[in-house]
């Protein structure tokens, strides 16, 4: 039976040792194992370098962290000794695999271990091979992570290492589990747990505990009462210790056994002692966790204001704690929206609920102008995340949003939650909510399906879900659209919505860009809506016809330079003339407004993975920031960026990311770049029909990417929407 552990007592200070989901070794098994190294480490100035960088992974500064491993590691390995060399690699390969660059992580942690095997460090393999272990889970390889963590559990033993030895077994339980193979987990857990309780009074078995009541939730969730009684163990093993950040854990994991046994009552009372304990603790990143708990309980028991109010705490707590969030979902290879989507999205439903729930459009309208601006919020951060810097803020400081339409535009605001689809729709006539029947799985799939179909430009097998998506996002809105004499309509996708062209949906008859010009936007707080100055319309053209660094030739992007360099006064750099370097000089000599790329390109999951081709190098998207934003002769940004030959992930939302971000990292007002790879005549004739619209003081870049996009269409030979609707006018739509 679940009885609520003992009051609370008055709190001690704790330390800030976190459980990070038993993906990688806790904070407790690395430093004994590194203490253990460090005892027999001749080097005083190595076990510093570590100490450093250990706090500068705790502190979320991986690149510093990483940069000071590496050049400790290249120190050791010009001295010869072995035993430095490997234990700064393991670490080294630690610091990656948090980065989230596991791909650079994998030679520096199998280097880790054969050195360390070598030098006969047996605590040094343990420790590599349990963040192997960890690399191998994040990619979901379960059953070689699981054979992993065995051999690290091997090596810890024979090192003396106990604690490691425990924690390196909890870690093979956790990816059995992941691999679907819960009886042997059980088994394995089953045999673990006295162990656990067996170790001495410390943090780091306070949160080895807490992590194998986690364990024996994910082995078998109806086991409530041994997780139960693992983390009353915790609770009292962490107020005796004084370890206030431990009995937050230990309580609000509490609150979530009570509520799945359904003591809501007991729940709630456990949640606010386990909330307590965080603020004492200051300990915001659990503040975030446990409001956001809060106000789930709140909302399941009917009390909807509470639970809106509880929400806003929770994201108020969560802007604090971003370097922390992300270390915990990289253990965990999780994403940014799979880790604090919920909250956003949870705060959102609830205020759209209530928007539904108004007498009149004009009392729902407050309420659905907070929950899109709880949304933005998520989209900023998200973005953020992706590229790992303040970006956003640093936009959202100078631009005061697009509030404020313009005649016949409209913006579209989807917003996908699991049960439904919410479409915002911001006119003249103010901002309007229609709800429509269809959950996030069923829109997904759509979603996917139509990129798949999209990219088969021999086939009409598009056709289907391009009409299921017009009538899910676009129908339901035709009478507003209609009353307000939209020609203009800038979309604000979400989730899945972002790897999708809107111009390619369907009514039946025609695409929905036969009727309205396109335009997206990451967010409405993230656009600055400008007029293009067409007396100042200056263009610097880079591009790559020939075939470099494995990359095909694009024999189509000479003609395309030639008639936009025909059209628009500007600069050429061509092939070899195409690098970093020149670009820098090109754009500090001249105010160029539009920066035309044709080139290869890449928006991957990970900012770091994306690029554009040059000749002599890949410029990543940092490098392409610093570029277009430190240029001496320009006051104003970047009018237009265009990427005429870029590639984004089929079906990854992460990736696309990159894509719906790149105006806004480059410091432009507006981006013009494809989903997908195109036919290379198809896009220089794509891109050659937009500029000569664009050349018209009258046309928005909308309306002229509209004009090339239909002019394409009625070209046989490029009718098919994967010819023209990959390409996507980003950010500025003037």
């Amino acid at each position: 039976m679940l009885r609520p552990p003992r009051a609370c007592s008055t709190l001690a200070m704790a330390t800030a040792v976190a459980w990070m989901a038993c993906a990688t070794m806790t904070g407790g098994a690395r430093a004994e194992a590194a203490n253990a190294a460090d005892a027999t480490d001749a080097s005083a100035t190595l076990e510093v370098v570590h100490r450093q960088s250990r706090g500068l992974l705790e502190r979320g500064r991986y690149r510093d962290a990483i940069a000071e491993l590496e050049r400790a590691a290249d120190q050791a390995e010009r001295h010869g000794d072995s035993t430095r060399h490997a234990a700064t690699l393991s670490l080294l390969g630690e610091a990656m695999l948090l980065a989230g660059r596991a791909t650079d992580a994998r030679p520096v942690l199998d280097a880790a271990i054969r050195t360390g095997t070598t030098a006969g460090r047996s605590d040094i393999v343990a420790t590599a091979l349990n963040t192997f272990g960890g690399l191998e889970a994040r990619e979901g390889r379960a059953a070689a992570a699981a054979a992993t963590f065995a051999r690290a559990a091997t090596a810890a033993t024979e090192a003396g290492l106990p604690r490691l030895a425990l924690i390196a077994r909890l870690n093979r339980v956790h990816a059995l589990a992941d691999g679907g193979d819960l009886v042997q987990a059980g088994r394995d857990l089953d045999g673990l747990t006295t162990s656990v309780r067996a170790l001495g009074d410390s943090s780091a078995t306070v949160h080895t505990l807490l992590a194998t009541a986690r364990l024996r939730r994910t082995v078998d969730p109806r086991a409530l009462d041994a997780a139960h009684a693992l983390l009353v163990d915790a609770d009292a093993m962490a107020e005796r210790l004084g370890d206030r950040r431990g009995r937050s854990l230990a309580l609000g994991y509490l609150a979530e056994v009570y509520a799945r046994a359904g003591r809501p009552a007991d729940a709630s009372a456990l949640n606010s002692r386990a909330l307590f304990a965080a603020q004492e603790a200051r300990a915001t990143d659990l503040v975030y966790r446990w409001e956001d708990q809060s106000a789930r309980l709140l909302a399941a028991s009917g009390d909807r204001a509470g639970a809106i109010d509880a929400y806003g705490r929770a994201i108020d707590a969560l802007s604090g704690v971003r370097r922390e969030l992300l270390t915990g979902r990289i253990a965990a290879h999780r994403s940014f929206r799979d880790e604090a989507g919920p909250t956003y999205l949870g705060l959102a439903d609830l205020l759209l609920r209530e928007a539904s729930a108004a007498p009149t459009a004009e009392a729902a309208e407050p309420y659905l102008h907070r929950a899109r601006a709880v949304v933005e919020r998520f989209k900023g951060a998200e973005i953020e995340d992706y590229f790992e810097d303040d970006c956003v803020a640093a936009l959202r400081a100078r631009t005061a949003g697009i509030d404020r339409l313009g005649a016949r535009t409209a913006a579209l605001y989807p917003i996908v939650l699991d049960d439904r689809l919410e479409l915002l729709l911001s006119t003249g006539a103010g901002l309007r909510q229609v709800t429509v029947a269809v959950d996030r799985a069923t829109l997904t799939t759509t979603v996917r399906e139509l990129r798949r179909h999209l990219e088969k430009r021999t086939t009409r097998e598009y056709l289907p879900a391009a009409q299921r998506l017009y009538d899910w996002l676009v129908r339901p809105l035709a009478p507003q659209l209609d009353a307000a004499a939209v020609d203009t309509l800038v979309v604000v996708p979400d989730g899945a919505l972002q790897t999708v062209p809107f111009a390619a949906l369907h009514d039946g008859s025609q695409f929905l860009v036969a009727r309205y010009a396109v335009a997206t936007t990451p967010g409405l707080t993230l656009t600055d809506p400008q007029p293009l100055d067409r007396g100042r319309m200056r263009v610097l053209l880079n591009g790559l016809s020939v075939a470099v660094q494995g990359f095909p030739a694009l024999p189509n992007v000479d003609e395309e330079l030639e008639r936009i360099e025909a059209m628009l006064s500007g600069r050429r750099l061509q092939n070899a003339a195409f690098t970093a370097g020149r670009l820098a000089d090109a754009l500090d000599e001249a105010p160029y407004s539009i920066v035309h790329v044709g080139s290869h390109g890449q928006f991957a999951p990970e900012a770091r993975d994306t690029f554009l081709l040059t000749f002599d190098d890949r410029l990543d998207m940092d490098t392409l920031a610093r570029l277009l934003g430190t240029t001496s002769r320009r006051e104003e940004p970047i009018e237009l960026l265009t990427l005429s030959a870029c590639q984004t992930a089929a079906g990854d939302d992460r990736a696309a990311l990159g894509l719906a971000g790149v105006a806004l990292k480059a410091g432009a007002r507006s981006a013009l770049a494809t989903l997908w790879f195109i036919n290379d005549r198809a896009s220089a004739a794509l891109v050659t029909e937009f500029y000569r619209a664009l050349a018209n003081p009258e046309v928005s870049k909308a309306q002229a990417l509209r004009a090339a996009q239909t002019t394409l269409l009625a070209d046989p030979r490029y009718r098919h929407p994967g010819y023209w609707s990959p390409f996507l006018l980003i950010g500025n739509w003037l």
